[in-house]
Formats: structure tokens, C-alpha cells, sequence
């Protein structure tokens, strides 16, 4: 689901709920202020984002610290540090995903560091039963780290050395699969935890510490695995580096809005990033299709079990996106003028409803991820016949797809130009998925 800056105008998205949004619960307003330079909030925008991907970097790198200790001694008490850190680093990265959609270089690269959902049997063991044996895909149980050849659109592929070159420019998409996802987080994830063999009921991965045990090897190759788990966390590190180094003062992505010639154009990158994550990736792909045909295999975060915090974490990376204000992981704040300026001086009303879907989307996703910490995991509550688990994640995605008409209302406030967001069957036509 990629749609870059110059691909605006191809998107489509058709939504037919009546637009109304409970004006509740609102943040107590100042008076209307004079709006901000299109600039000032693009400046904002781009801090924000450097802030962002800075903070993932500074989390990918401790998760390295964290693998090294495990690979130094393989055990229980290693493993669970390292998926602990694994988790503390997706917080600030699933905060940058309101970045994708609208910029371009965002979208070309998110694919090395978020790609989802993939087919895990091109890394490592599965277990067939749960898994499956047969596929389009012809890497869907290839095993790269049990497997020193591979054979891939009918060519040898030398894989005796796990590389850097290997899993980025041999196995990432191999034959143009993009569940071929050899790099990033979630193949990182599924290293550190296996399969989550449990469906819908409570548990998530269980690999144990000796896969990584050069002395105690289960399951084979662990000299591959932890080959594997290194080079994997190391590409992580060098993707993030460069995507900070785009938001930098003199980086690409920040150079294309601030000094875009139509600045108009360019605040419609913002809002087309916060519509299409908040409706056809969120509410959509990450949510709904889950929903509709209650498969633990569309969770997001499907080996840890953290799908419950990153859909937080993206709802609140819309919100600070919106009110330009971001607090950082160190505590301090990153702040300037805001879309919510403009649209406040555009049209405070407008204002006022975009502030009321975005606090009851908030309130929804606390309560998700209360239930998440405390009650089930995602993939329990998205089980057929889980009422209570069903409805709090539907009550989320109703509150979504209202934030996405929100925003098109905001857009209009401010004359853009007509632009729509990223789409989803599971939303637009379910009855394609059902």
C-alpha cells in the first residue's frame, strides 16, 4: 500500500456514513489565533519527523545492545531483554507512520523496516501443520538459514553467507513477492520469538534461547540464526540512520516540502499521510480484514503479540502529527505551528470536529490497549465469537473512519486540492474478503 508524494491524485477512497463526530470531551480552546506560514508548519512537520526516526534509531540501537548480550549468552533471561527492547523500539517508529503515504521517500524505503504481512518460512523453520505447505509464493518455505543454496526465479542463489547484500538485495521481494520480507522489524521479531502457534487463543511465540545456543542447539543452525539475527539488526540500524539523515536540515524528504514551489501541494502530503494511515491502513488492513474473517495471521504484530500497542502508538503519531507536538523518548518536547493552526484560523469549527474524532480515536485505541495489557491479546479479541473483544476493536475503526472524514473536511477548510486517501476492501467492498 505505497502512494508517493507525485502519486496524490490516483488514490481513491469513497466513504458513505454520514459525516458526523460527537463534539465531547474537547481540549478547553484559546482564542482563534492568526494561522501560521504554510512553511512554519512544514518546518514543524519535518522536526517532528527527524525527532521520530531519531528515537526509532536510538531504540534499534539498544535492541542491537540487547542482541548482543543474548548472542554473548544465549537464555531465557537474555532472550526476554531482547524482545523487550524489541518492543520499546517500535513505539516511536509506529509514531512515524503518519510520514508514509504523502512522501515519497518515506514510501520507497518503509518496505526494508515495516514490511508486513511476510511469509516466515523464507528465514527459518515453521511448523508445516500450522503454517502450510503449498503457495504461489515459491520461497514460502524455503529456510535461507538452513539452506547454504537457494534457487530463486530458476536461478542459483549462493546463500552460504548471510549478508547484507543477501537479505536486501537477493531475498527482500525476492521474484517481486512482497511477503518475501527478509529485512526490518518483523523479520526481526519472528527470530526473536517463532511462530505463534497458539490461534486465537492466549500465547504468543515460544522459541526457545537455545536456537541462539552454539553449545545447546535446537532446531539446527543456530551459528546461521544468530548470523542471520545480527546482520538483520544491523541493517535495521543503517535503514533508520538514513531516514534520519533525510529529515535533517539539508536531508531530501525535508528539502521537498520546505522548499516545494507549490506550498499547498506540499501541506497536502501531511494530510494525506494522516487520512491514509488512519483509514485504509489502519482502519482497514490492520484492523477490519482481521475483524472479518478472524485470522490471527492479519495481526500486525502476529510473533509478539503487541499488535494492541502498535495501533496505539500509530493513532498517537497521528495526533501529535496534528497538533505539531511530539514528546520524545528522552521527555523532551518537540513543538511549533501546527496543521490545527491553520485549520483553526481557517475554519474554527472545523477545527473543533477534527480535535473531537482524533480525542474519541484516542480514547478507543486506550481502551484497545488497556484490554491488550491486561484482559487478551489482539488475536484473542479478534476471534469469531469474542463479543466483547469484536466490539472494542470495531468501536476503534468507527471512530477511524470518522477521523478520515475529519481530515477531508479539514483539507477542504484550507482550499486543497482535491486529493484522496488509501482505500481498503475490507472497508470499501468486504464482501471481496468475506
Amino acid at each position: 500500500m505505497k502512494n508517493g508524494f507525485g502519486l496524490l491524485l490516483k488514490v481513491t477512497l469513497v466513504l458513505a456514513m454520514p459525516l458526523t463526530v460527537a463534539l465531547a470531551g474537547l481540549p478547553s480552546a484559546a482564542a482563534e489565533p492568526s494561522a501560521p506560514s504554510i512553511n512554519a508548519v512544514l518546518t514543524t512537520y519535518a522536526d517532528i519527523a527527524e525527532a521520530k526516526y531519531a528515537d526509532s534509531l536510538s531504540g534499534a540501537r539498544k535492541l542491537s545492545d540487547a542482541i548482543d548480550a543474548l548472542l554473548k549468552k544465549p537464555g531465557q533471561e537474555t532472550l526476554e531483554a531482547a524482545r523487550k527492547a524489541w518492543i520499546s523500539a517500535r513505539e516511536p517508529y509506529q509514531q512515524s507512520e503518519a510520514y508514509r503515504f504523502g512522501n515519497i521517500i518515506v514510501d520507497d524505503w518503509e518496505s526494508r523496516v515495516n514490511a508486513w504481512p511476510l511469509d516466515e518460512g523464507l528465514i527459518d523453520y515453521v511448523s508445516t501443520e500450522f503454517y502450510g505447505n503449498t503457495s504461489d509464493n515459491e520461497l514460502y518455505v524455503a529456510n535461507v538459514i538452513a539452506n547454504t543454496s537457494l534457487k530463486i526465479g530458476g536461478v542459483d542463489v549462493d546463500t552460504s553467507n548471510i549478508t547484507r547484500e543477501l537479505l536486501r538485495d537477493k531475498l527482500q521481494e525476492a521474484g517481486g513477492i512482497e511477503s518475501n520480507v527478509a529485512t526490518g522489524y518483523h523479520a526481526i521479531e519472528f527470530l526473536l520469538w517463532g511462530q505463534d502457534l497458539n490461534g486465537t487463543e492466549a500465547g504468543a511465540g515460544e522459541r526457545p534461547a537455545t536456537d541462539f545456543d552454539l553449545q545447546n542447539c535446537t532446531n539446527g543452525n543456530c551459528d546461521r540464526r544468530r548470523q542471520y539475527l545480527r546482520v538483520a539488526t544491523d541493517l535495521l540500524i543503517e535503514d533508520l540512520d538514513w531516514m534520519v539523515r533525510q529529515w535533517s536540515p539539508t536531508g531530501a524528504a525535508r528539502k521537498a516540502l520546505i522548499e516545494a514551489e507549490d506550498e499547498k501541494r506540499a501541506l497536502l502530503s501531511l494530510f494525506v499521510g494522516l487520512g491514509s494511515l488512519t483509514y485504509g491502513e489502519l482502519a482497514g488492513e490492520r484492523m477490519k480484514l482481521g475483524l472479518l474473517i478472524h485470522d490471527p495471521e492479519e495481526e500486525h504484530d502476529c510473533f509478539s503479540d503487541n499488535t494492541h500497542n502498535s495501533h496505539y502508538y500509530n493513532a498517537l503519531g497521528i495526533r501529535n502529527v496534528y497538533f505539531g507536538s511530539y514528546r520524545r523518548t528522552d521527555g523532551s518536547l518537540v513543538s511549533g505551528p501546527s496543521a490545527s493552526d491553520l485549520v483553526r484560523a481557517a475554519d474554527p469549527a472545523v477545527d473543533k470536529r477534527v480535535r473531537a474524532a482524533i480525542d474519541a480515536v484516542i480514547a478507543r485505541m486506550t481502551e484497545l490497549k488497556a484490554r491488550g495489557d491486561t484482559i487478551e491479546r489482539y488475536d484473542q479479541m479478534i476471534a469469531q465469537g469474542n463479543e466483547g473483544g469484536n466490539a472494542v476493536i470495531q468501536a476503534a475503526i468507527d471512530a477511524l473512519v470518522a477521523q478520515a472524514r475529519e481530515f477531508e473536511r479539514a483539507m477542504a477548510a484550507l482550499k486543497l486540492e482535491a486529493a484522496k486517501f488509501e482505500g481498503s476492501d475490507s472497508l470499501d467492498n468486504p464482501e471481496a474478503v468475506q
